[in-house]
Order: C-alpha cells, then sequence, then structure tokens
C-alpha cells in the first residue's frame, strides 16, 4: 500500500476519532449543562482527548497525502458525529438528521476544493494587524455569546457554534504564522501569538459546549465546522495575501454547495433537542419540602 492510501486511512480514522470524541462531550453537556461540573466529568475529558487524537492523525495524514484528498476526508466528521451521538443517547438517528449531515459534508467539502492552494513559505502578519483581527474576533465572539443567552432553541445552538469556529478558525491561522516562525528560528516561538493559540481555544471549548447542552449536536456540530474554515480561509485571504477563488466557471458550482450546505444545515435544526438546558447551564430543580405533620389538639 502506497504512502498515500495510507494518509487516507489515518485521514478516515482521524475524522472518526474527533466526531467520536465531540458525541462523547456532547452527552455529558445535555446532561449537565455547560458549566464547571464537566470539568469534573471524567467522560468529557476522554471526549476532548479522543478529539485531539483525532486532529492529531488528520496532521499526520496531512504528511502522507495531497491536501486536496485529506481536506475533503475531514468534512466528513458530521456523518459520522451524528448517528454516534444519537447511538449514546439511546435512540436511532433520525432520517433528516442523516440527510442533513450528507447535506452539509458535501456541500463544505465542495466549497473548501475551490479555494486555490497556496503554499506560502512564510506568513507574515504585523502585530497591528494581529491585534486588529484579534479585535474583530474578540467582538464575533462576544456577539455570539450575548446574542446565544438571548435566543432559544436551533437558533441558540447554532450563534454559540457560530462564535466558536470563529475562534478556532482564528486558532488555524495563528498556528500558521507561529509554525511558519518556527522553520526560520525557533526562537520565534517566544512571541504573543504563541498564547493566542490556548486562549482561543479555551474560547472555543466554552462555547461549544455551550451550543452542545442545548441538545441540538447536528446543527451545532455543523454550523462549528462551517465557521471554522470560512473563517480561517477569510483571514488567510485579507491578512497572510492567500488566494481565493477567482474563475466564473466557478459560480455555479459554488451556489450549488452553498444551497446544500443551507439545506442541510435547515434539515438538522429542525428535528427535536436531545433534552437540552436552554440557557447552557445547569437546571436547578427545587425540591418541596415535605410539610410539617401537625400534631392533633
Amino acid at each position: 500500500m502506497t504512502q498515500e492510501w495510507w494518509g487516507v486511512l489515518i485521514a478516515f480514522a482521524g475524522a472518526f476519532g474527533y466526531a467520536l470524541g465531540a458525541a462523547i462531550q456532547q452527552l455529558d453537556a445535555v446532561k449537565l449543562g455547560a458549566n464547571r461540573r464537566l470539568m469534573r466529568q471524567p467522560r468529557w475529558w476522554i471526549g476532548g482527548a479522543i478529539s485531539f487524537t483525532g486532529a492529531c492523525l488528520h496532521a499526520v495524514a496531512l504528511s502522507m497525502a495531497p491536501l486536496t484528498i485529506i481536506q475533503p476526508i475531514s468534512m466528513t466528521t458530521l456523518v459520522y458525529a451524528v448517528p454516534l451521538a444519537a447511538k449514546l443517547h439511546g435512540r436511532r438517528p433520525r432520517k433528516a438528521e442523516l440527510l442533513g449531515s450528507v447535506a452539509v459534508s458535501i456541500g463544505l467539502a465542495g466549497l473548501m476544493l475551490m479555494i486555490p492552494i497556496h503554499d506560502a513559505d512564510n506568513p507574515v502578519l504585523p502585530d497591528g494587524a494581529a491585534v486588529m483581527f484579534l479585535a474583530a474576533v474578540l467582538t464575533v465572539v462576544v456577539v455570539s455569546q450575548l446574542l446565544g443567552r438571548r435566543c432559544s432553541g436551533p437558533m441558540k445552538a447554532l450563534v454559540f457554534a457560530v462564535g466558536a469556529g470563529v475562534a478556532t478558525g482564528t486558532v488555524s491561522t495563528f498556528v500558521r504564522l507561529v509554525g511558519a516562525g518556527m522553520q526560520t528560528d525557533l526562537a520565534n516561538l517566544v512571541h504573543w501569538f504563541t498564547l493566542v493559540v490556548p486562549t482561543m481555544l479555551i474560547v472555543a471549548t466554552v462555547l461549544l459546549q455551550k451550543s452542545y447542552a442545548v441538545g441540538y449536536f447536528g446543527i451545532a456540530y455543523a454550523a462549528a465546522q462551517v465557521a471554522d474554515p470560512v473563517a480561517s480561509v477569510l483571514a488567510g485571504a485579507g491578512l497572510l495575501g492567500e488566494p481565493l477563488p477567482q474563475d466564473p466557471a466557478l459560480i455555479a458550482p459554488a451556489v450549488g454547495c452553498a444551497v446544500l450546505l443551507i439545506a442541510g444545515t435547515i434539515a438538522l435544526g429542525r428535528n427535536a433537542p436531545d433534552h437540552g438546558h436552554t440557557d447552557g447551564d445547569v437546571v436547578e430543580v427545587p425540591v418541596a419540602e415535605p410539610a410539617e405533620v401537625r400534631s392533633a389538639a
């Protein structure tokens, strides 16, 4: 078996691992809410570790096979995540969930394949531009948090997930910058860009758990998966000089992929929730005190 085929197999294993980890984490987020109680739940940490392993396998696959092959495979995580989450909740996945997941995955993979491949040797971002970029990202995050608290149902899950996806897309941008700097000099690791990566990962994790806690896992996972590459591509084009598609012949396919993506998201949003928390926090149920038994005079 050639190296490329090994890369493909590893990419599928990574996609499955990432999906399984997300499905495990959302199970606890739905039951406990997005709060500090998750930090004391071993299963939630196991889910995070599985997702991290999946992400590492994806990175290994990229070193063994072309990006044009591996990247679409990573978009299939939604197809695995939705039925896995349904199974963990003790039910069969609904037909609308499966169709919506496939539609979103195909639409997103199609759009990503239209992005020109650009191998920048040393992407550079001035500190001033980086600060402005982070200010814009944090604005999106804050708006997502405030708006999400006012919304309900699938819209609540969608808003929180978009904020999480933008945060993870920002992580990808700064990972590219830090990685490129380390190739020229390891001392470049000691830079404030490096601190952005774990900070934004924490922000993304918090928003994503809030989105999961609502109970609409399909739309939460899909929205995060869409917002992540979109934010990363826009940042790469606007800040790092990476190209965007310019061929007019791609307009029709792009519209078709966008329609698939939107239709799939709507289908996922119409499914009943898996008993999520309405506010992303633990719901405290008051316990009625037993009435005092009065003795007869």
